[in-house]
């Protein structure tokens, strides 16, 4: 990282930062953690559900929605970066103008969500509605994912406090998960997105009420701080993005996959919402115990400990086949749990490497804005990639063909496995070899 001079609100960039004491009780967790959940709320349907939703009812390919939801989400992507950086400015104006920032974020996010859900047109007329649509809401939800994120990143803390700051978060992500897991089931697409809309606004609510960290005067900024290339100056930040990236998509090919592979291979399609909320619910429910390993062995351990939970349970998928409810439920509760420490460690290790790195409270943004690219690139790889895979292995919804369901087996089960644990293999080499625990 380039030198620079000591800034006033920051200590000098040689020395690690000194962590500060959070007064962190239920009441700051809420009102900072309450806006996770519309946003999670959002993302399931977005990342699980709309490819099933315009592959089974509106008849679009998956070579061809695959490659719709690639393009559309790389364009989303690129441009996190110059977000997070523009956050940054805005925080530094005050927190509440990034409340503002957010509060129209969340209005055209409501609007977006529901287009996608209510299509128009049919061909060609279907497809560009689908990319406009997908553009609006991936736009609208960067905005407000890096506001929030970027919120409770500058309040720093030592390992364990940014963590609980994340479980927070992630914690009411998950009930977010949970509910819209349920919902377009139970309710329909309609209720869903008078839900999201309702979540938003009380997640906004909360926030304005949340813990500020102290701001940061414009003229206080540098111009190197504010460079949307800043944080790939920072090798820890390169070594956990890699781990990051990996463990990601790890993640991200099962989530594309599992309702056809709920369908078609287990052919338990009326068990959908069973197999979502108990995964999810024990990610949920699995969090305090993540915090205390925290607490007891430090972030990094409790992360490769997480990588190889999930990678034990998950290659048991391999064995099951139509009607496997019991065994596929035994496989999400215990993948939950794995979660749970995907959810909590990583971004607790970011907010870690900016505040060390002698720029907390000046660079959050961009660095959020790179690492939710990253999230995006892992989501738009899966499907991208993935489907369009799986139709070339002559798989297509519906399909009861011995070599079609094995070849969404191979893609939903092996691929994953192997990917996370080469994640796992670099965490080590980054982390434990050098005797770094954060």
């Amino acid at each position: 990282m380039t030198p620079q001079t000591a800034l006033p609100h920051t200590p000098d960039p040689a020395t690690p930062a000194e962590p500060r004491a959070l007064a962190w009780g239920s009441r700051a967790g809420l009102h900072y953690g309450g806006l996770g959940l519309a946003l999670a709320f959002l993302a399931l349907p977005l990342y699980v559900n709309l490819p099933a939703f315009y592959a089974d009812q509106h008849a679009v390919p998956l070579a061809v929605l695959g490659l719709v939801l690639l393009l559309t989400r790389l364009t989303d992507a690129l441009l996190d970066p110059f977000i997070g950086r523009w956050i940054d400015g805005v925080f530094a104006r005050s927190t509440a103008s990034a409340w503002r920032v957010g509060l129209v974020a969340a209005v055209v996010l409501g609007a977006g969500f529901s287009a996608l859900f209510h299509p128009r047109g049919e061909g060609a007329a279907l497809l560009v509605w689908l990319t406009l649509a997908l553009l609006l809401t991936y736009l609208a939800f960067s905005v407000l994912s890096i506001v929030h994120q970027t919120w409770g990143a500058r309040l720093g803390g030592d390992a364990h406090q940014r963590a609980r700051v994340v479980a927070w978060r992630e914690g009411f992500g998950l009930l977010g998960v949970l509910m819209a897991s349920v919902l377009p089931a139970v309710a329909g697409l309609s209720v869903t997105s008078a839900m999201l809309i309702f979540a938003l606004a009380w997640g906004l609510w909360l926030l304005a009420r949340a813990p500020r960290a102290a701001s940061v005067p414009r003229g206080d900024i540098q111009p190197d701080t504010r460079s949307w290339t800043q944080p790939w100056h920072n090798p820890g930040f390169r070594r956990l993005l890699a781990v990051f990236l990996l463990n990601g998509i790890a993640s991200a090919v099962p989530a594309t996959l599992v309702l056809f592979f709920v369908r078609d291979r287990l052919q338990l399609p009326a068990l959908e919402a069973l197999f979502l909320g108990s995964y999810f619910g024990a990610a949920a429910l699995s969090v305090p115990l993540w915090l205390q390993g925290v607490r007891r062995l430090g972030l990094v351990p409790c992360w490769l400990i997480g990588m190889a939970l999930a990678v034990a349970a998950f290659i048991w998928v391999l064995a099951l086949g139509p009607g496997d409810a019991a065994g596929f439920v035994l496989v999400c509760v215990i993948s939950g749990v794995a979660l749970g420490a995907d959810l909590t460690v990583p971004g607790a290790m970011l907010t870690g490497l900016v505040h060390h790195s002698g720029l907390g409270t000046l660079t959050e943004g961009v660095y959020v804005g790179w690492w939710n690219a990253a999230t995006k690139l892992n989501l738009g790889l899966a499907a991208g990639a993935t489907l369009p895979l799986l139709a070339l292995g002559g798989y297509a919804p519906g399909s009861t063909s011995e070599q079609a369901l094995h070849t969404l087996t191979m893609a939903y089960v092996v691929a994953p496995c192997l990917l996370k644990t080469l994640a796992a293999a670099l965490l080590w080499r980054g982390w434990i070899s050098r005797k770094e625990h954060s």
